[in-house]
């Protein structure tokens, strides 16, 4: 480490300590040559692969600033924003892996957002998991349906016929099984 006063190419370490959220460690550092001293912090570097192929550092901010666009208008607070950068950091750290995908960033961040708030929840899948017809909305709102009933999540690909079933519709016509036939008042 160079001495940020007179470039000295080495220091000694005087103090170390961990920072308050345990996410990196704070060093106190004094130059052999010049006798000043100098704070450092080093952090454990976790890396993002995009889909573009692209690796930048992992942003707590960043997944802040893409929850708080779900929950526009919702009754989420901004503690509530700043806890859930937390939890979703702990959780990919807590791979142990010094590189992610986007995919896996997102896959962290749909736990804590079910818990804060459903409908941020939605808004969010459905650009992560990239909706497209109103099937994928409803498939995604009779999971959550089964899940607050208690009852085991089912998978994406059988989700549409459970959806099918309950309803008693045939998935490709969306027609009623069980549905009367409508009677014109000329019959």
């Amino acid at each position: 480490m160079y001495c940020p006063f007179c470039r000295h190419p080495d220091s000694r370490v005087v103090d170390s300590r961990t920072t308050d959220d345990g996410t990196s460690i704070r060093r106190r550092r004094q130059c052999p040559d010049c006798s000043r001293r100098f704070t450092t912090v080093e952090t454990c570097s976790l890396m993002v692969v995009k889909r573009s192929g692209v690796t930048e550092p992992f942003s707590r901010t960043k997944v802040i600033n893409g929850v708080r666009k779900a929950c526009q208008g919702r009754p989420v607070t901004e503690d509530a924003l700043a806890q859930l950068g937390q939890r979703v950091e702990e959780a990919v750290r807590a791979t142990g892996s010094a590189e992610l995908t986007t995919h896996d960033v997102g896959l962290a961040i749909l736990g804590p957002l079910q818990e804060l708030d459903l409908v941020a929840f939605l808004r969010f899948a459905s650009v992560y998991r990239a909706f497209d017809s109103l099937e994928d909305f409803e498939a995604a709102i009779a999971q959550l349906r089964e899940q607050q009933r208690g009852r085991p999540a089912v998978d994406d690909d059988d989700h549409g016929n459970a959806v099918a079933e309950r309803q008693g519709t045939d998935r490709g016509s969306g027609a009623a099984a069980d549905a009367p036939v409508p009677v014109s008042a000329a019959d």
